[in-house]
């Protein structure tokens, strides 16, 4: 079972009363916010770590990858 921990924010009070008109649950879409966000911010970090090897691995050709595979198969 996973933990929970509160995480509180301030809203005007207008927002708050519109939320209830429209019987918008915060928590549930603050929790979906949340993780969209990360999800992103992950997407977004991978994309970038990407770009950082590209030139690393731009040096290692298909042929080598091919032969470490086999060596790695052979070895099992």
């Amino acid at each position: 079972m996973s933990k929970y921990t509160t995480v509180s924010t301030k809203i005007p009070q207008e927002l708050k009363e519109k939320m209830k008109q429209l019987e918008i649950k915060p928590s549930k879409l603050l929790r979906k916010a949340i993780e969209d966000e990360i999800r992103r911010r992950e997407a977004k970090k991978l994309e970038e770590d990407i770009e950082k090897l590209k030139p690393v691995l731009n040096k290692v050709s298909v042929e080598e990858i091919v032969k470490s595979i086999r060596e790695d198969r052979t070895q099992r």
